[in-house]
């Protein structure tokens, strides 16, 4: 007889966000239900304006709802002062953006140790895990180049890299191919796709592109604030070691 099963990773339920008040009022999200598993790989689309990345902030501790309730593993996160969720987020989440947010003139192990260093770890397992995490995205032998030294690609793999550092359990990952030719986006999205797969880690991804989406097993839709359509698809097949862009 098989047992309960298990409660979801992230549950929103009811979560409104809005902002501003009176004539200039928004409501970015409005009032939105979510389970989202451990070990998903979880595409999240909609048109400009349609609360995506609303969502996407909250369920990264970046911002609150302002109504509606947020569990991380059963913690009531929405309860949670400034503080408690900036210890969750940094136990638990790692962040991909667009624009790489790269320090320029810093090797890409000094740029991966950085959230080590924020935890005040010991040099020497600071230098040991950013090498584990560089070869971990296929950057072997690059840990002395800076960002100016390395391709945009290789760029975004140190940046996957420096969230990796800190073994999270959910990667958010927002537009991380869209300053990337189609080429290296598929290469960046290959990569996540082998370590959700071979990692276990949860991927949260903001996309506006199909092509990209079509890497992830589930894809949520936002228009207006709502959810508008939440399925499962079949995920392109990722190779176990990618290749370096």
């Amino acid at each position: 007889m098989n047992g309960p099963a298990a409660p979801p990773l992230i549950r929103l339920r009811g979560v409104t966000r809005v902002y501003g008040t009176g004539s200039a009022e928004v409501q970015a999200l409005r009032g939105i239900d979510l389970d989202i598993a451990e070990g998903e790989f979880v595409a999240i689309m909609g048109p400009s304006g349609s609360g995506k990345s609303t969502a996407m902030n909250i369920l990264g501790c970046l911002d609150t709802p302002s109504a509606g309730a947020y569990l991380f593993r059963g913690v009531p996160v929405h309860q949670l002062d400034r503080d408690q969720r900036a210890l969750l987020r940094r136990a638990h989440l790692g962040f991909v953006f667009q624009g790489f947010n790269l320090l320029p003139r810093t090797t890409a192990q000094e740029n991966v140790e950085l959230p080590l260093l924020y935890r005040g770890e010991p040099a020497a397992s600071r230098h040991r895990a950013a090498r584990e995490a560089l070869d971990a995205v296929g950057l072997a032998g690059r840990e002395g180049h800076t960002p100016a030294e390395l391709s945009g690609g290789q760029q975004q793999r140190v940046a996957i890299a420096r969230a990796l550092v800190t073994r999270p359990t959910v990667l958010l990952a927002d537009e991380p191919t869209g300053n990337l030719d189609t080429q290296r986006g598929r290469e960046i999205m290959e990569l996540l796709a082998a370590l959700n797969r071979d990692r276990g880690i949860t991927v949260l991804m903001v996309t506006h592109e199909p092509d990209m989406a079509a890497y992830a097993r589930r894809v949520v839709h936002f228009v207006d604030g709502l959810i508008d359509s939440d399925h499962l698809q079949a995920a392109v097949a990722a190779p176990a070691v990618p290749e370096p862009a």
